[in-house]
């Protein structure tokens, strides 16, 4: 069994470049753990230590007060192109920060490791805020069909977080936070007929699909609530109609009684595994 530290206490200068999953060998458990560094392997061996502590006593570890990732939006990746994302770790030390690490995986423990996204930098760049605080910025890159290989990898990863003090010293723990990556989503709308007699029917349709890892197509998201949604023409705030199933194609259709100008669409709030999303409203003329 591969042993980690959640804490570990040493230190360097080494970094590790990020890999990115083969899809031919993203369904070998142990392959993709074994790409996931230690805080030895991606800060330097415990033998590096004496370089930074020779002439002052180690500190505790640094602190982590804050890790960022992607704005705290979820990871939403379609069928084409990788995505960059931004990350971000904030840490304090009485020596000072000087680098950082974070990367999200996928799986039961970390010895059944099923998806790995990695740092695409050797090395975080740091700004510091004070003398012993630096916000660390890093960037991690999915691609569907490889990093992400299989529809199953969408929902809850596990965030590791890394800080490298001044020192020497080190924070590390491979159960820092939780990040949502999730399947991209699309959302149509159509409103007809246009115009129409106030008084009668508008019939409302659109289709739920969202990103397919694995055929790389979209599909419809099936038995989702999805809320019809209409603001007026002189209005900017959207409101509730109806909400109504996506039926087993993603489909979503009913209708409503035309009234006053204005725009309808189409509302999904989103799910672990797939993001909300937000249909271009539709203009209906009433007359």
């Amino acid at each position: 069994m591969r042993i980690r530290a959640t804490v570990a206490a040493v230190s360097g200068a080494l970094a590790l470049s990020a890999l990115a999953v083969p899809a031919a060998q993203a369904g070998n458990d142990s392959d993709v753990a074994a790409k996931k560094p230690t805080a030895a392997e991606r800060f330097g061996s415990s033998e590096n230590r004496s370089a930074f502590s020779a002439s002052a006593a180690a500190e505790a570890e640094p602190v982590v007060s804050k890790v960022t990732i992607n704005s705290g939006a979820g990871l939403a990746v379609g069928t084409t192109y990788s995505k960059t994302f931004t990350v971000s770790v904030t840490a304090s030390h009485a020596t000072g920060i000087q680098d950082a690490y974070v990367d999200l995986w996928h799986g039961s423990d970390l010895d059944n490791i099923d998806g790995l996204l990695m740092m695409n930098e050797e090395a975080a760049t740091c700004t510091a805020s004070s003398a012993t605080t630096s916000t660390c910025k890093l960037t991690v890159t999915a691609t569907p069909g490889s990093d992400l290989y299989k529809n199953a990898l969408a929902g809850t990863w596990h965030v590791t977080a890394g800080a490298l003090a001044g020192d020497g010293s080190i924070y590390w723990n491979d159960f820092h936070t939780t990040h949502r990556v999730q399947r991209y989503s699309k959302l149509t709308v159509n409103a007809s007929p246009e115009p129409v007699t106030k008084g009668k029917t508008i019939t409302a349709t659109g289709k739920l699909s969202r990103a397919n890892w694995e055929d790389f197509k979209y599909h419809g998201y099936t038995n989702q609530s999805v809320q019809l949604q209409f603001r007026k023409k002189s209005s900017n705030t959207y409101t509730t109609v109806k909400t109504v199933k996506s039926n087993s194609t993603g489909e979503l259709k009913t209708t409503v009684t035309a009234s006053v100008d204005g725009y309808y669409r189409w509302s999904f709030a989103g799910t672990s595994t797939t993001p909300a999303v937000k249909a271009t409203g539709d203009f209906v003329d009433v007359r």
